[in-house]
């Protein structure tokens, strides 16, 4: 890990090519604080292909509106949900419709990893 950074509603974890987002309990990423992961994902890859995985620890809200402007990151090679709660996948398998890369549900962060090495390539 490159570097931890602390918003006012979730924790990213920073590496090579990825990041590690966690959300704080109870939020919901609405339009306002998308923009601010999108600026902070911008800032940190401005060119390098880099995959977004959400490890959803925590329970919270995504307004699915989110991901069109998500999906215009033109260097965001894929997105990633990591959770074993049901309710949480099933949310992540709505959320899917609405984004324009691929998209993964994982139950762990072992699985993410993996999948974050055949999106780049990494195999």
């Amino acid at each position: 890990m490159t570097e931890v950074l602390k918003l006012e509603f979730c924790k990213i974890e920073v590496y090579f090519n990825y990041l590690v987002v966690i959300v704080d309990e109870g939020q919901t990423i609405n339009m306002q604080k998308s923009q601010n992961l999108i600026k902070v994902a911008k800032s940190l890859f401005p060119k390098k292909p880099f995959v977004y995985i959400t490890n959803r620890i925590n329970s919270y809200a995504v307004d699915p509106s989110v991901y069109k402007p998500a999906s215009q990151i033109e260097n965001l090679a894929g997105f990633c949900v990591v959770s074993s709660n049901f309710m949480a996948k099933t949310s992540a398998e709505i959320e899917r419709l609405f984004m324009q890369k691929p998209f993964a549900i994982c139950d762990t962060m072992k699985e993410a990893l993996e999948w974050k090495k055949t999106i780049l390539g990494e195999n």
